[in-house]
C-alpha cells in the first residue's frame, strides 16, 4: 500500500500514515528487527498493511518520495469538520451528545477525487 506520513517522531521511532484507499489511518511504530527509517511528515511511503486488534499496521516502510505532499498536512489541519444536525444522528448518537459524550462513527469517505498521486506518475518520479 502507499500513503503519506501525516506525523511521525523521529525519536520514538512512529508515524501515522493516510493511506491510498481513504480507509483507517495506519500507524507505524519500529519492531526490534526494522532497519534504520525516518519519516517525516509530508513523505510518501509504501509499506505493508496488517490488522492488529482493530487497529491498521504499516510494517517495513519504504520512502518512495522526501516530502511529496509537504501542504497535505497543513491542509488537513486547516479543515474544519463537518457537523451532523441532530436529526441525522442515531438515538444513541443523541443521548451521547447530551451527556457531553460523542457517537464513533467510522470513516466514509465523501471525496470523489483523490490527493494522492496516482501509481503511474509516482513510478515516473521514483
Amino acid at each position: 500500500m502507499y500513503g503519506v506520513v501525516l506525523w511521525s517522531d523521529s525519536q520514538d521511532h512512529k508515524a501515522v500514515i493516510w493511506c491510498e484507499d481513504h480507509g483507517d489511518l495506519a500507524y507505524y511504530r519500529k519492531a526490534a528487527g526494522d532497519g534504520p527509517v525516518r519519516l517525516e511528515p509530508g513523505d510518501w511511503v509504501e509499506f505493508e498493511v496488517v490488522i492488529d486488534r482493530h487497529l491498521r499496521l504499516a510494517l517495513d516502510p519504504r520512502r518512495v518520495s522526501d516530502g511529496m505532499l509537504p501542504e497535505l498536512v497543513e491542509t488537513l489541519a486547516g479543515m474544519q469538520p463537518q457537523r451532523r444536525q441532530p436529526e441525522q444522528c442515531s438515538a444513541a448518537g443523541r443521548e451521547a451528545a447530551a451527556r457531553g459524550s460523542a457517537e464513533i462513527i467510522p470513516f466514509a469517505m465523501t471525496r470523489r477525487t483523490s490527493p494522492f498521486p496516482s501509481r503511474h506518475s509516482m513510478l515516473r518520479h521514483a
